[in-house]
């Protein structure tokens, strides 16, 4: 009785995330591999940097997942006077009371859209780090958690370099993943445009679930089972970008970390309470790849980390 009971929920929670797949993907038309990978950062607890050319439609897909999740959402356009207090709070004089009395900032949303990143200064920047790697701000002094779940959505243009400020190794290692949207083909765009004339707007997206039910399934990724042989695999794959000589810099211990949590919730999608090595495979790039510096060499040579990544991916001994 209590195996089917188990069952029951089991298919109950698959059947909410086939739920959030389909209603973004009849909304965000021809990418269902990028919000495959959305969604399995979502579940894993992890922030994404969308990095593309503008009007793709990154901030679409921002707006589609909160809504469908039943988040709230904030969006903030970094322009290089932003402030740190734009974006984390601040304190602010009361004259009525003589009091200073806090101020909440835009990332007091469970989804923030952080647009053109690279645009902002890094003070403003590094101001998003606390948030990502614990949870919550600190503004004067005084700490102030942050709602659950929380997911950052950072763009930027690959493309477009005057006037921007890189992101720092150390702030692309917070990003679970960094992913592309790309064009569609001929196909999907047709089918878009078809959408947009009939009135078919990210705003007419169903709300599948509230953000509570996504709490749930993120404890729910967590104990999906990695075996020590798989554990293993993933380590031998670290390894070896680590002492790949054409990149300058590994994959960090964090970066296993989301490795390993990023194919869990690969597999919880998949319908598996198990971590199979395809799962580490499918996730390695989009993990691992924006983590990766290549050489002074390797760049006079034109090396190409993501061909790189992929040989040693298949260098690693897949257990058995």
């Amino acid at each position: 009785m209590e195996l089917e009971e188990k069952d029951m929920q089991e298919n109950k929670e698959i059947s909410l995330v086939e739920q959030i797949r389909e209603a973004i993907n009849s909304v965000f038309v021809g990418k269902e591999e990028v919000v495959e990978d959305l969604l399995v950062c979502l579940l894993a607890g992890g922030h994404v940097l969308l990095e593309d050319v503008p009007g793709v439609g990154k901030t679409t897909l921002a707006r589609v997942l909160a809504d469908c999740i039943g988040c709230s959402m904030g969006r903030i356009q970094f322009t290089p006077d932003t402030l740190p207090g734009d974006i984390v709070g601040m304190s602010v004089y009361n004259m009525k009371t003589g009091e200073f009395e806090h101020r909440d900032g835009v990332v007091m949303n469970q989804v923030l859209l952080a647009d053109e990143i690279n645009r902002t200064s890094p003070k403003t920047q590094a101001s998003l780090l606390e948030a990502m790697a614990e949870g919550q701000v600190t503004v004067d002094g005084v700490s102030y958690k942050l709602p659950k779940p929380f997911l950052v959505i950072a763009t930027q243009n690959p493309v477009e370099f005057l006037g921007t400020y890189p992101l720092p190794e150390a702030q692309m290692d917070r990003f679970m993943m960094r992913l592309s949207i790309g064009y569609p083909d001929r196909e999907q765009e047709v089918k878009l445009a078809a959408k947009f004339l009939a009135g078919e707007t990210p705003d007419t997206v169903k709300k599948v679930c509230i953000s509570e039910q996504i709490v749930a399934l993120q404890k729910d990724v967590t104990k999906v089972k990695v075996n020590d042989m798989v554990l293993g695999y993933i380590e031998d794959l670290i390894e070896l970008t680590r002492k790949e000589t054409r990149f300058l810099l590994g994959a960090s211990p964090r970066a296993m970390l989301a490795l390993i949590r990023g194919a869990q919730a690969r597999a919880f999608l998949q319908g598996r309470d198990f971590v199979k090595p395809d799962d580490v495979k499918q996730m390695a790039e989009v993990i691992l790849l924006h983590r990766l510096s290549l050489t002074s060499d390797a760049k006079i040579r034109k090396e190409n980390p993501a061909a790189i990544l992929k040989s040693l991916v298949i260098k690693a001994k897949v257990p058995v």
